[in-house]
């Protein structure tokens, strides 16, 4: 019986890949299964064998361990060199658009509030 291994929703196509990989070099029968048309069905990756669900799942969150470090190792290098992303950085390259997110929050943040407000 098949058993869901991997949910593919929101998983960047370079991580399923990553997976698939992982799942291939060490023996793993798997399928997957996509949205489909309308992006309603359950994008996964499936075990045909149960029996090996607790091998597949090691390795993936080892491989998913290694990508954290990974990722935060590039963070950390890019904040040494000064290159790392910055709320001022973000707001020199696109001033026009971080001034419309500050509007949208700030509406959202006076109708939020507003019955409180002036509550009798």
């Amino acid at each position: 019986m098949s058993v869901l291994l991997f949910n593919l929703k929101g998983v960047p196509d370079d991580e399923a890949e990553a997976v698939r990989d992982v799942l291939d070099q060490n023996n793993i029968d798997f399928y997957e299964t996509s949205a489909g048309n309308w992006g309603i069905s359950l994008a996964a990756i499936w075990l045909k064998d149960k029996t090996q669900l607790v091998q597949a799942k090691q390795l993936i969150d080892a491989y998913q361990t290694q990508r954290y470090q990974d990722a935060q190792d590039e963070y950390h290098q890019l904040k040494q060199q000064g290159l790392a992303p910055t709320l001022v950085s973000k707001f020199l390259q696109d001033p026009l658009r971080f001034i419309l997110f500050l509007v949208i929050i700030g509406v959202i943040i006076y109708f939020s509030i507003m019955p409180f407000i002036y509550l009798d």
